[in-house]
């Protein structure tokens, strides 16, 4: 029988993926798969996501929710900063050195269909999976002294994040690329870049204050004229002043001292010594 799938809807995406899970036995494993969920559970509590507008699918180390639209991602966000960092703490006080639980977290928007087999089916949701898996996200997490790291997609930073909502903070909010087989990726990392950018990713350049990251950069217009340039210190010898036409110098120019002006060509009208411009000398 054919299976049939739903018609894609819009969901907020929310990954949660284990550091070093592979590492552990399995007694540790399954005490940091019961962590991984409770944390999970409460940060969405916090954010006031009701069971009945989430799904969950279990991945071993990891777990991925898919989060009804209609369910605030300012508040998710908002509670992705504070109240899983806190979990995390109040879980590692607690726990042995080999049962530390360290998080990996993305968070996106995007549209997705569940097939007849009840799995999940969307190229958003691949693309948050490999923002999940990118080295960069991994890097950040190894070289921080916390145990969260989190990173957003372009969606939930421009819905978001660039607006500056109470708790959310624009600029701790850094933009990187990731090299994926579909081509660069563009995403949103939290806290400070890893010092070592690995080699899918590179950070970008933080916008200007005011400036939307994805416009792109101010361009003169064609034609338009460079300021001059004020007047350079002057030793002894030749003086020059360049105001309009194009004269062109090759080899050497001699006035008073020797001043070479060679292999270029230099635009503007020549006067050679002293300061009166009303004529050429």
């Amino acid at each position: 029988m054919e299976a049939i799938m739903t018609h894609p809807v819009n969901r907020t995406i929310l990954l949660f993926d284990i550091e070093r899970y592979s590492d552990r036995d399995d007694v540790e494993q399954a005490y940091l798969r019961r962590m991984l969920y409770d944390i999970a559970d409460r940060t969405l509590a916090a954010a006031g996501v009701e069971e009945t507008k989430r799904l969950r699918a279990d991945r071993g180390d990891s777990v991925m929710e898919l989060i009804d639209a209609d369910a605030s991602p300012i508040a998710l966000l908002r509670s992705l900063l504070t109240e899983a960092p806190a979990q995390l703490r109040t879980v590692n006080r607690m726990a042995s050195s080999s049962a530390q639980i360290r998080l990996r977290s993305v968070l996106a928007t995007g549209f997705v269909a569940i097939d007849g087999q009840g799995g999940w089916v969307g190229s958003d949701l691949n693309h948050a999976c490999r923002l999940l898996d990118a080295k960069l996200l991994r890097a950040a997490l190894r070289e921080r002294t916390d145990d969260f790291a989190l990173c957003v997609s372009e969606s939930i930073h421009q819905g978001i994040v660039r607006h500056g909502h109470p708790g959310i903070a624009p600029e701790e909010f850094h933009p990187v690329t990731l090299e994926s087989k579909n081509g660069p990726l563009g995403a949103w990392l939290h806290g400070p870049l890893p010092k070592t950018a690995p080699p899918d990713a590179a950070p970008t350049a933080d916008p200007a204050p005011g400036q939307d990251a994805a416009a792109p950069a101010a361009r003169e217009p064609a034609g338009a004229q460079a300021p001059a340039a004020g007047p350079a210190s002057q030793g002894p010898g030749a003086t020059f002043h360049f105001s309009g036409g194009t004269p062109s110098f090759g080899g050497s120019l001699v006035a008073g001292d020797q001043h070479g002006v060679s292999g270029g060509t230099v635009h503007g009208d020549v006067h050679l010594g002293g300061t009166d411009q009303g004529g050429t000398r």
